[in-house]
């Protein structure tokens, strides 16, 4: 079988580069030394060498050029593009070990990745008129505009942008009264920054199991974890999937518990007729370049009780009073969004409906595709009471099916997917917040969990390419 790249070993000769080079009629090679990309071979190279000093039968590695573009694989598509020109039109593309994986060409024939923003001419017009009124910073009337439209898709809460959903987090927390040595209850399975956020309050988050079918924080297990020092649960809509949200209420209300909902995943999410984020003290969003909507970076927070929003936003700004500058009566932070980051958020505010509709069609084409496989275990579970809204389509594999195998080969055939969350029991720096002995589910199975490619400018067609290239992949394992 012809291999897929003109790819050479070091060891072996320019003539040998040359055949490789006509083998493919690009005009170049990659230098390989045990699968490490080490250098870049053209024609123009070869020529250049033997009008000089060099031979035909010297080594590639004497001739290659050592100062080469290339990328990670993971690398956002649009920067890759914006990188070619006349004199690159073909960018190989490197694993985190620096391990050739694939090239990029400009016709776009390289990595699907798992996810990237849908930006358009709302967004660069919103922009613009920031940059031609001055308005770049934190005060403008995007970021007002921002806040009020996300107060009125969730009625009865009040809105606050800040700079990262990470801070949202934290900023809640210390809104709400967590302060060292209180313990909030966390899922396991859950990005790094929930804990942090905990962490950043001088509270303890508390790892707690989850239930096997949603992949959300399981109530019964919480409630075994309870102590005199609990004072919050934070449930996290994992992937775009409501938590069980009646019974994280009735567990709040009899323990006298504190709901920050972290939604960073789940913008647009139902349970039952409500939209997440609506049902506790306060929620938080993020909108980092590849969630669900995004301003690049920045993150919202909602609070039901008005005061205690007031409140954050003096938080937010320093601490400064807000009727008195330059006063400050408390310490506060620098977690403001700027006008410019606020203008992206208006736009991609305005195409949510859109966004989310695409997005559960995407995740109806890969059921379609993919129920009947022997070797997944479980697709995304779904609740027809529910809106999941499905920010990321994950499965889990069966056992014995080596997870990072599929993981490998579906990058060579150029498509990027992402592990599902490593628990954070696994991991040193939260080791020592585990209080359950049995944390079998979220330990076990989520170590076969994949997500797959979910950006909305993807077509039904390529969906349906991409759930047979991983189809066939598993069958080959």
């Amino acid at each position: 079988m012809k291999q897929e790249h003109p790819t050479i070993a070091s060891t072996c000769s320019i003539k040998d580069a040359m055949q490789v080079i006509d083998d493919f009629e690009k005009g170049i090679c990659y230098v390989l030394q045990e699968n490490r990309l080490i250098g870049v071979l053209t024609d123009g190279d070869i020529r250049r060498a033997l009008l000089g000093s060099s031979s035909i039968n010297d080594q590639v590695d004497s001739v290659m050029n050592r100062d080469f573009v290339s990328y990670p694989i993971e690398t956002d598509s649009k920067i890759i593009r914006e990188r070619f020109s006349k004199r690159i039109r073909f960018i190989p593309l490197v694993d985190q070990n620096g391990l050739f994986v694939d090239v990029a060409d400009p016709n776009g024939n390289f990595r699907i990745p798992v996810l990237e923003p849908v930006l358009g001419e709302n967004e660069l017009h919103n922009v613009i008129e920031c940059i031609e009124t001055n308005w770049i910073s934190s005060q403008g009337r995007f970021v007002r505009k921002f806040e009020d439209m996300f107060t009125d898709h969730h009625e009865g809460m009040y809105a606050l942008a800040v700079s990262n959903g990470t801070v949202a987090l934290q900023l809640a927390m210390e809104a709400l009264g967590i302060k060292d040595g209180d313990e909030v209850l966390i899922p396991n399975i859950t990005f790094a920054a929930t804990a942090n956020a905990v962490i950043a309050c001088g509270g303890n988050p508390v790892l707690c199991e989850i239930d096997s079918k949603t992949w959300c924080i399981d109530t019964n297990e919480a409630e075994k974890l309870i102590s005199s020092k609990t004072k919050a649960i934070i449930p996290v809509h994992l992937y775009g999937q409501p938590c069980a949200m009646q019974e994280i209420v009735k567990l709040a209300q009899e323990h006298d518990l504190i709901i920050i909902e972290d939604c960073a995943e789940a913008l647009g999410s139902k349970y039952g007729d409500q939209y997440v984020g609506t049902f506790g003290q306060a929620s938080t969003y993020s909108f980092f370049g590849n969630k669900t909507i995004t301003t690049g970076e920045g993150g919202m927070i909602l609070f039901s009780d008005q005061r205690i929003w007031e409140e954050a936003k003096v938080l937010r700004d320093h601490g400064m009073c807000p009727n008195k500058r330059y006063w400050h009566e408390t310490v506060g932070y620098n977690f403001r969004l700027t006008n410019l980051q606020a203008a992206v958020g208006v736009a991609q505010m305005e195409r949510l409906e859109s966004i989310l509709r695409k997005k559960i069609e995407i995740a109806g084409a890969y059921y379609m595709h993919l129920r009947t496989s022997d070797a997944i275990a479980q697709l995304p579970f779904e609740n027809p009471d529910n809106l999941h809204s499905h920010w990321l389509f994950g499965v889990l594999l069966k056992e014995g099916i080596n997870r990072e195998k599929i993981v490998n080969e579906l990058l060579r055939k150029g498509i990027d997917t992402r592990n599902i969350f490593y628990p954070l029991s696994t991991m040193k720096p939260y080791a020592k917040y585990r209080k359950s002995i049995n944390l079998k589910v979220s330990e076990d199975s989520m170590s076969q969990g994949i997500l797959l490619p979910s950006s909305v400018n993807l077509t039904l067609e390529k969906i349906k390419e991409i759930s047979e290239a991983f189809l066939e992949t598993l069958k080959n394992h």
